[in-house]
């Protein structure tokens, strides 16, 4: 049996490797005027890593991630999500000193060992910012802001609902897990298993669980909203306050918590509400602990992750209508051996000037060559013969309109 590739993942064919490429261009175009600088980080880090920043207790560091010793017996994980990562990064090449705020995103790619979801593989692929150094709230509004930008540019903005919440701060938080963790105590031999284990360990990620079940206990215990200390109320006050200033629907859904335990404070998702389950495009929120956490100075942070697969499932169930992938402007046919050489080096010439130039690479004749012109949808076509070499000639013919022009070979790249 042919080898195949490994559950949970997929090959992204050039069939449709064009939607992805238009969809990274309007991240990066949006991501330019945003003046948010490009970053890379390794694809595996020190179990450690995420072992403390994405927190013991979630379901990532328990169950999903790929975790493995390598030859020297130190213990190593393909990463599972961006910030960890990234944070890493800021702290070991030393970016707190750099002009505050400090202002990345990156495309990578994640490795969770989960069930295969709606856009969601083992192997997937997210964009994703990161913001340091500003603890305002108009830095939470500068990510959002981005992210509504992008979906905007992308034609799909009208059909993503914004859910916010807050999830307090170290300050204000505990006063309100005594108060959850008494309410979900009354309704524990009703939880799911893990969730028992989270009432012990992180009630909180209890708000997190997929059981339909768990989730229906949850809808009368109390929220965080209500236990918000003076600081965080502002934060979140003044977030609103811009949203509705700037003209962007939100709506407050006290369940989101995120998949992380390095959130706080504000905290969102942008959900496709067509798709009953598995619907989130892309979430994000504030960690103002993380990079002290993983061993760097206090530092204000605020960030969103956006799976590409699902972003681009989206786009095409709203039926938006791709830029179409590139076709061969000129495809040059070779009728002698003898002309191989001003041909090759005419279609370098023609690549030089930006054009997409073809011609026969496995010895077909000159009718099977303008077939294969046909196939791949080449604009124009010119046949070059030693007759037509001596001339410095040739006879482009637009293969939509079926006009041929006789021109100069040195002027093809003025007209394809």
């Amino acid at each position: 049996m042919a080898i195949q590739v490994p559950k949970g993942t997929k090959d992204i064919l050039p069939s449709e490797i064009y939607k992805w490429q238009y969809v990274e261009k309007i991240i990066n175009d949006v991501c330019r005027t945003y003046n948010f600088k490009q970053i890379r980080t390794p694809v595996f880090e020190y179990t450690e890593l995420f072992q403390r920043g994405v927190g013991d207790s979630t379901d990532i560091v328990q169950k999903e991630m790929y975790t493995f010793n390598d030859k020297g017996g130190r213990s190593i994980t393909l990463r599972p999500e961006g910030t960890a990562g990234v944070v890493r990064s800021f702290i070991e090449n030393g970016m707190s000193s750099l002009p505050m705020p400090v202002k990345l995103f990156y495309f990578i790619t994640c490795y969770r060992y989960e069930k295969a979801q709606k856009g969601r593989y083992r192997e997937h692929n997210q964009f994703g910012i990161e913001l340091f150094g500003a603890s305002g709230y108009t830095a939470d509004m500068e990510a959002i802001s981005l992210a509504v930008e992008i979906f905007y540019r992308l034609g799909i903005l009208d059909k993503l609902k914004l859910n916010i919440n807050s999830i307090g701060c170290p300050k204000c938080r505990p006063a309100f897990m005594i108060k959850f963790k008494e309410y979900m105590e009354s309704k524990k031999d009703d939880l799911c298993e893990t969730c028992i284990e989270r009432l012990e360990n992180n009630p909180l990620r209890i708000l997190d669980c997929k059981s339909p079940v768990c989730n229906i206990l949850t809808k009368g215990a109390p929220v965080m909203i209500d236990f918000l200390c003076e600081e965080c109320d502002s934060h979140f006050e003044g977030l609103k306050s811009l949203f509705k200033d700037n003209g962007i629907d939100f709506a407050i859904d006290t369940g989101i918590v995120r998949g992380q335990d390095y959130y706080t404070r504000a905290v969102y998702e942008f959900v496709f509400d067509e798709w009953q389950t598995q619907n989130t495009v892309c979430g994000g929120g504030r960690y103002d602990g993380l990079v002290e956490l993983c061993g760097g100075s206090p530092t204000p942070a605020t960030g969103f992750g956006m799976g590409i697969e699902r972003l681009i499932l989206c786009m095409e169930d709203c039926n938006v209508l791709f830029p179409p992938a590139s076709s061969v402007d000129v495809y040059i046919v070779n009728e002698s051996k003898e002309c191989e050489s001003e041909i090759v080096k005419t279609i370098f010439a023609l690549r030089k000037a930006g054009k997409i130039a073809e011609y026969d690479l496995v010895e077909r004749n000159s009718k099977n060559q303008m077939r294969y012109a046909n196939k791949i949808g080449a604009r124009f076509t010119t046949v070059i013969n030693k007759d037509e070499l001596d001339k410095g000639i040739c006879s482009l013919k637009d293969m939509n309109s079926g006009e041929v022009k006789e021109i100069k070979i040195s002027e093809i790249a003025k007209y394809c």
